[in-house]
């Protein structure tokens, strides 16, 4: 008879193995689910440089390093080439307008001169020969007029003469119209000598004008030349002073050649170089002042030049009131340029954690600071104090302004 063999009771191995191994997945899809994923960086709180969140005015203004600089300059470039011959006042010495800076030597310029007044001489002298003629051939000329004349008269009274006797048969008919006949042609010989007087006096007349306009168009070029070569002595066209002057004895200069410039020191102006990220907000009449010894001196931007170089632009300044005593082209001064009216903001203090986050984000401490965690804001303004927080932040909040360099990508900072 076989024996019933019975199921034994109870878990099996495999049964068990099986229980292990779903409570493990289900911690470890509960630490998933609800533990903290957040990467955390340990550092000391001391070394981290704190800030509180502000509500408070919002001042509008950058600073910039100005430099003081001419009112205005006037560049000297020669009119007239030539040689450097003597040079009379050196760089950095005051002049007055009309000083003679350096003198130039042409010879091709002062050979053009003399060969102008040679020809002007000879002209005048033939012009001076051509009215004495004219005189001369005038007198002439009213001689012959009275000599006609008289010839005429004489005509005239023998032919009258004659007539009569015609008439009362005195004379032969022949002799009457020979004596008219010798009356007609002096009128006719009067007629052709007065008409050749006249053409001879206008001839001679344009002749003179001609010569007239010849010696005035001499004269000019003579005065020209001579212009040209007073030009040879390079003058102050101002008062102020000679900024550079870039010259030496015996070289040889070109005509429009720049030989230096003169700074005019009646007014000064302070030229600055703003990064080009205000260049859209920096325009004409804008406020600036700078702190001298305790006493504030006000600016106003009179020019903005368009062109960025190097990642800045540059602008000019001008005094609105008072300068400072002794000031001198070359100094600097920290000014500060408002950009904007002052208003209420929330406010952060700048610091290096600008570099890392490009003011996206910062870290924000606890309640109990001891812990910061990353959160996201956004940042509007800056002046070289505080940064505008326009939405993340709270007044009374505190964040790390200091570097994030050594945080990486983590989400929080926990405090030593």
């Amino acid at each position: 008879m076989d024996k019933k063999i019975e199921k034994k009771k109870g878990l099996k191995m495999k049964h068990i193995f099986w229980i292990v191994g779903g409570l493990v997945i289900a911690f470890l899809l509960y630490s998933v689910i609800f533990s903290d994923h957040s990467s955390v960086f340990r550092a000391e709180k001391e070394k981290l440089t704190i800030s509180t969140v502000e509500a408070s005015l919002f001042n509008d203004y950058i600073t910039l390093i100005g430099q003081v600089e001419p009112i205005s300059t006037i560049y000297l470039d020669v009119e007239e080439g030539g040689k450097v011959e003597e040079i009379y006042i050196e760089e950095g010495e005051m002049v007055k307008e009309g000083d003679v800076i350096l003198k130039l030597k042409n010879n091709d310029l002062s050979t053009q001169i003399m060969n102008s007044e040679s020809s002007m001489a000879y002209q005048a002298n033939e012009l001076r020969n051509t009215q004495i003629k004219m005189e001369q051939q005038q007198i002439s000329n009213r001689r012959s007029k009275m000599e006609v004349d008289l010839l005429v008269t004489q005509a005239e009274r023998k032919y009258k003469q004659y007539k009569v006797l015609f008439q009362e048969d005195l004379v032969a008919k022949e002799e009457y119209l020979r004596t008219k006949e010798d009356y007609e042609l002096s009128l006719k010989q009067k007629d052709l000598t007065y008409q050749q007087f006249a053409q001879d006096s206008i001839f001679r007349s344009n002749q003179k004008q001609s010569m007239d306009e010849s010696l005035k168009n001499m004269r000019q070029n003579l005065i020209m030349a001579k212009r040209r070569l007073e030009n040879l002595n390079v003058k102050a066209p101002d008062n102020g002073q000679l900024g550079s002057l870039d010259a030496e004895i015996g070289e040889s200069i070109s005509r429009g050649q720049r030989l230096g410039m003169l700074h005019i020191l009646t007014d000064y102006k302070i030229k600055a170089l703003p990064d080009e990220h205000y260049i859209d907000r920096v325009r004409r009449d804008l406020n600036a002042s700078f702190d001298r010894n305790g006493v504030d001196y006000t600016l106003k931007v009179k020019k903005v030049y368009p062109e960025v170089r190097e990642g800045q632009f540059e602008i000019d300044m001008v005094f609105t009131g008072p300068k400072p005593e002794n000031i001198r082209t070359g100094q600097t001064y920290h000014t500060k340029l408002e950009l904007g009216q002052s208003a209420e903001a929330i406010l952060i203090s700048k610091g290096g954690f600008f570099q890392s986050t490009g003011g996206q984000w910062v870290y924000v401490l606890n309640e109990n600071e001891t812990e910061a965690t990353k959160r996201s804001i956004r940042i509007g303004k800056q002046n070289p104090q505080y940064y505008e927080v326009l939405e993340g932040l709270n007044a009374g909040e505190k964040v790390i302004i200091s570097s994030y360099d050594l945080f990486g990508d983590n989400d929080k900072i926990v405090f030593k």
